[in-house]
């Protein structure tokens, strides 16, 4: 077999033109116009709607390339298009091959007679998608009017990632191209078409069941060989050795072969925080066998190289989805090798408009952060597009378990004879190339679409032959197509559900949930509290970008979060001014407009922390909390936890605190009247049991410690509990009875008594291998806009480390001072810890290790305690304001 790329430069250019712009591919039109100087930053201000545009027209991508006689010798050449966006049509040497109308799909077509030896040409002629969507007109009777939030009407009609053409936190650029790998594949006799393989785990060992499928052009006799080898352990990546190995043969008139592998003592593959991720390499080689001298009937293996060959990195484990009936219920939690955990997570969207863009360097950016935030769970939304195959490699790595979408979210959709047959070859395509991997944790059906048609008001205005059509392609179609291709892995029929046919997904007693009275409804943090759902698959909360962010695509006069520019970069209908009202709920104005940046940003954070711990609470009720989005495609205010560029907002921060795998909390809980409660629980999602201390302290502003209660547990592994609860309000009405004036009302002094303690409760967890962690976690009696936070003197003090590999920060202060957060004007760095509370005298410290300076540099530790930014809450407003 003979694999030539043709990835590489090509020449592009709007259909009809002579000017021609050089385009790299894999690649687009917009990637190549930008590379050439040809357009504006789609980015920059409005620039997008001008940028939209331009995919009105049709654009050509052609090139040459060079057949050799080898090649040509070969009896089956075929082009190889592993990604085409969308409407395509393919030519080679002038005649038409096919046309293509599924982004999502991988092509084969035979080109064999339409090549010659030396120079040919391929051009590839990609179709307006705007004008499609615009001139689609659907069966009488069967027209659709739904519109997704901040998508271009009709984009459900083609199989295109859904949200290039807008979403509620994405930009309208419905881009084309070449968008992954083009290649020629020449081969003769045989070729291996699928491998399919599954696990039998019994009596502490596992059994490999390998299913080989041939493409066979020569009936003759070929020789498969499977090959198993450790290939990263314990998160090193090893040689190849304890190798198993297995040959056989197939015989002439058969084009199938099944094997078995048993590894005796193997090792498991476990997600994040619960083991190791071990991983092995599955190697299939496929070679001719031939008779042996003098025509005896015994074979012989030819001494070739493969003619074929297939490599897969695999995991030995067992992962399903659990059901169980239970006192709430049924529970729906991912069980991974008998261990039911609770998954931390957040949801994942394509990282960039551009697609071309989505590099195996920024994938390992933004899943290796998701592993730093403690994630054990990822879910690819429904709305984007199939990730590369770095993305799953990464995730089985990382340990982190993939909820994989299937690409539907929140639309009606016509089922055509067109539609059906591109959404079984899409996904046959996508199950067959992802199955294997040791991350994947479920399909899912789609996104929102079986919640819209049992309540949202504007599904209801569809017609009837588009509900049955949601059937026909959820419960039947695709479940279909899914089990031919992966009859292991657990499909659900969509995100919220209970279990389909529209039997109550919304049911907080069964399967996955999507909570969003906390921001679309406009319901306070501690509505939380209230809700008890068995997974929780979607919730948020927006904020803007960092200013630096901010600056990357606004001009000094559109820095108000009302002008054009702010509001073309938030794409969820006044969702600006929803961040006011949160702001005027919990904290008071902001005095510019770096402060407000930064204030919804701890709202933001606030908000998913207290959603997180209130079901990490409920361990064994709730079993996985998933918050959206942990990324963004573009510069933009959204619910992302990493903003467009990586950098870590204050949220990415707390989720690597909240979601730590063993953990404690404190809330303030619900009490009547002028109660204070205060509850402090901890978490243990780890394997071995832990013993944990906390000292709850209530404290002045000058920290002195007015009353403090202490208490300890042993928490067995998976399991959390209620340490202690502490109401306060009758030390503080005590204190108020023996200082106030005669003439004061003790109500209104227990208020303003309030506004001058805080709560600190220091953790000290420690495992069973003594290792000992301290956390310090801080809560407020009144919202912080009623706090009399002091203008508190908070230091830095830089030093580098002896070894030279790292700066240490000590944050002091002499004063109580929330949500310290720290930054560069110049530079873009990850810090052990950020946006903490200082709630002591003793020194806060946090490590910039050298290896997490993403841009810029330091020439010294006196150089980062120069350029050291620190914002606090306290710094937010004017300091007269009380």
């Amino acid at each position: 077999m003979i694999r030539e790329t043709l990835n590489g430069t090509w020449r592009m250019r709007r259909a009809g033109d002579s000017e021609e712009y050089p385009a790299a591919v894999p690649g687009s039109v917009l990637s190549a116009l930008l590379d050439a100087g040809a357009v504006d930053d789609p980015f920059f201000r409005d620039n997008e709607y001008r940028m939209r545009e331009l995919f009105w027209n049709d654009y050509e991508f052609i090139r040459s390339f060079t057949i050799s006689a080898k090649q040509l010798s070969h009896e089956k050449i075929e082009l190889v298009c592993h990604g085409l966006d969308t409407l395509a049509e393919v030519f080679v040497n002038g005649t038409g091959v096919a046309k293509t109308s599924d982004m999502h799909r991988t092509y084969r077509f035979s080109v064999k007679q339409l090549l010659h030896e030396g120079e040919n040409e391929i051009r590839i002629v990609f179709f307006s998608t705007l004008r499609y969507i615009e001139d689609y007109r659907c069966e009488k009777g069967k027209e659709i009017g739904y519109i997704p939030s901040g998508s271009m009407r009709g984009n459900q009609y083609l199989r295109k990632a859904h949200s290039m053409f807008g979403w509620d936190w994405g930009a309208q650029l419905p881009d084309a191209g070449i968008w992954r790998d083009i290649e020629l594949v020449c081969y003769s006799g045989a070729r291996i078409a699928d491998v399919k393989i599954r696990q039998r785990h019994e009596g502490g060992a596992v059994t490999l069941c390998v299913e080989t499928a041939l493409e066979i052009l020569e009936e003759k006799n070929y020789k498969v060989s499977v090959t198993l080898a450790p290939s990263y352990f314990n998160g090193q990546k090893l040689p190849a050795t304890e190798v198993l190995a297995k040959t056989a043969m197939v015989m002439a008139g058969t084009d199938r072969l099944d094997m078995e592998l048993t590894v005796e003592k193997p090792r498991l593959w476990w997600p994040n925080g619960l083991g190791d991720q071990n991983l092995y390499c599955l190697h299939v080689g496929l070679k001719p066998a031939g008779e042996a001298a003098g025509g005896a009937a015994a074979l012989q293996i030819i001494k070739t190289e493969p003619i074929d060959e297939r490599d897969y990195t695999i995991g030995l484990r067992t992962l399903t989805v659990s059901q169980d009936e239970d006192e709430w219920g049924s529970e729906f939690c991912f069980q991974v090798n008998g261990v039911k955990l609770f998954s931390k997570g957040a949801n994942y969207i394509p990282e960039d408009c551009l697609y071309s863009r989505i590099t195996k360097q920024r994938i390992d950016m933004l899943l290796s952060s998701a592993k730093r935030a403690n994630y054990n769970t990822i879910r690819v939304w429904g709305g984007g597009y199939y990730p590369s195959d770095n993305f799953y490699e990464l995730c089985d790595r990382y340990g982190l378990i993939v909820w994989q979408d299937l690409m539907y979210a929140c639309n009606v959709y016509e089922l055509t004879e067109e539609l059906e047959q591109n959404i079984i070859a899409e996904t046959h395509d996508n199950v067959t190339r992802l199955r294997h991997h040791a991350s994947l944790g479920l399909w899912c059906g789609n996104n929102e679409m079986e919640s819209g048609w049992a309540h949202w008001p504007d599904f209801q205005l569809e017609t009837p032959y588009a509900r049955a059509d949601y059937i026909k392609m959820f419960e039947y179609i695709l479940p279909k197509a899914l089990r031919e291709a992966d009859d292991t892995t657990f499909y659900w029929h969509s995100s919220p559900s209970s279990g389909g046919s529209f039997d109550n997904p919304d049911d907080a007693d069964r399967g996955d949930t999507h909570y969003w009275a906390v921001w679309h409804g406009q319901l306070p943090f501690s509505d939380y509290q209230n809700h008890f759902f068995r997974f929780c698959s979607e919730f948020g909360f927006q904020s803007f970008p960092s200013y630096k962010t901010v600056e990357s695509y606004t001009l000094p006069e559109d820095r108000n979060i009302f002008s054009r520019v702010m509001e073309d970069h938030q794409k969820n209908d006044a969702a600006n001014g929803k961040m006011l009202y949160y702001l005027s709920e919990n904290f008071r104005y902001p005095k510019d407009f770096n402060s407000l940046l930064y204030v919804t940003q701890i709202l933001q954070a606030v908000a998913v922390k207290s959603g997180v711990e209130h079901w990490r609470r409920n361990r064994g009720r709730c079993m996985g909390t998933l918050y959206w989005q942990i990324n963004d495609n573009w510069p933009v205010a959204s619910w992302s936890s990493i903003d467009y560029f990586g950098r870590w907002k204050p949220l990415h921060y707390m989720a690597a605190r909240f979601y730590a795998p063993a953990v404690g909390s404190i809330v303030r809980a619900a009490g009547a009247g002028d109660s204070c409660p205060v509850e402090a629980h901890c978490q243990n999602e780890s394997p071995e049991r832990v013993s944990v201390k906390v000292q709850m302290s209530l404290k002045t502003m000058a920290f002195e410690v007015l009353k403090t209660v202490q208490a300890e547990a042993v928490l067995e592994p998976f399991t959390a509990c209620c340490l202690l609860k502490e109401d306060y309000e009758d030390f503080l009405l005590q204190e108020i009875r023996t200082s106030r004036p005669p003439e004061k009302r003790v109500d209104a002094a227990l208020r303003h008594a309030r506004e001058d303690v805080f709560v600190e409760a220091v953790f000290t967890i420690t495992d069973e291998k003594r290792r000992e962690i301290r956390q310090v976690e801080y809560e407020v009696l009144l919202p912080y806009k009623y706090m009399r936070l002091p203008e508190a003197a908070v230091k830095a003090e830089v030093t580098e480390r002896a070894d030279g590999t790292a700066y240490e920060i000590a944050l002091t202060a002499d004063a109580f001072t929330p949500f310290v957060t720290l930054d560069f004007d110049d530079a873009d760095v990850i810090f052990s810890d950020n946006c903490i509370g200082i709630t002591g005298s003793e020194p806060r410290v946090i490590t910039l290790d050298k290896k997490d300076i993403l841009r810029g540099g330091f020439q010294d530790a006196e150089d980062v305690q120069t350029r050291l930014k620190m914002m606090s809450l306290r710094d937010t407003y004017e300091s007269h304001i009380r």
